[in-house]
């Protein structure tokens, strides 16, 4: 129930474009915009074209703007996490603090599909590395899990010596924990740009999970 309620607010935030041009993708834009496309064909045979454009400057604010586009015109927008109606179904969209973790087309029956990235785009560039050098790739992402999960616990473990350090409190039941890893303030500062380096690689796969990627950020 929880997640139709969510659905149905989504869905009532979208607004109608203004039927401007969709612009071209530019290579200082990578990593600033996402650009995804669908392509559906009609009852008729005639192919449609929808592209969703979400532009992460304006993070910073509290909100991120996804916009969608019918056949290169400005068609809706919305806030995320959005949800636009389209032919046959819907495409959703939502984001972390590292990029897109979802951008889906979901039919009326439940089938789900990834939009496909724009060539030029980030999350294009990474998608032609895993189809021209899946090892490579399997690797790569492989290690950006290794990363988080190895920050998760370095964070886990700081995070219990904090809270028994204090002398009241949870330390007089459990006593107090020491971290086996001390690391020195420009050692934590490594972790943290890997973990972020990590979580961003992930996002640019539309690959996400609360604990691992929401721990690093």
């Amino acid at each position: 129930m929880l997640k139709e309620w969510r659905h149905r607010r989504a869905t009532q935030r979208v607004k109608p474009g203004d039927g401007r041009p969709l612009k071209r993708f530019r290579w200082w834009q990578v990593l600033t915009r996402a650009l995804f496309h669908l392509r559906l064909t009609n009852d008729d045979g005639r192919q449609t074209v929808y592209t969703v454009d979400v532009r992460h400057q304006n993070q910073s604010e509290g909100y991120v703007k996804a916009h969608l586009y019918l056949d290169g015109r400005h068609h809706a927008e919305s806030k995320v996490p959005a949800v636009f109606p389209v032919q046959g179904g819907t495409v959703e969209v939502r984001t972390s603090g590292f990029g897109l973790k979802r951008c889906h087309y979901v039919t009326a029956e439940g089938a789900e599909f990834p939009l496909v990235p724009d060539p030029a785009s980030a999350e294009g560039r990474r998608a032609r590395l895993d189809r021209s050098h899946p090892v490579l790739s399997r690797g790569i992402g492989f290690l950006s899990r290794i990363v988080l999960v190895i920050g998760l616990v370095i964070l886990i473990l700081q995070l219990a010596e904090q809270v028994t350090r204090a002398p009241e409190g949870i330390a007089q039941y459990v006593g107090t924990f020491t971290s086996p890893i001390d690391l020195p303030a420009w050692g934590n500062t490594v972790i943290g740009l890997v973990t972020v380096a990590a979580s961003t690689e992930r996002a640019l796969r539309l690959r996400y999970h609360w604990l691992l990627d929401g721990g690093a950020g």
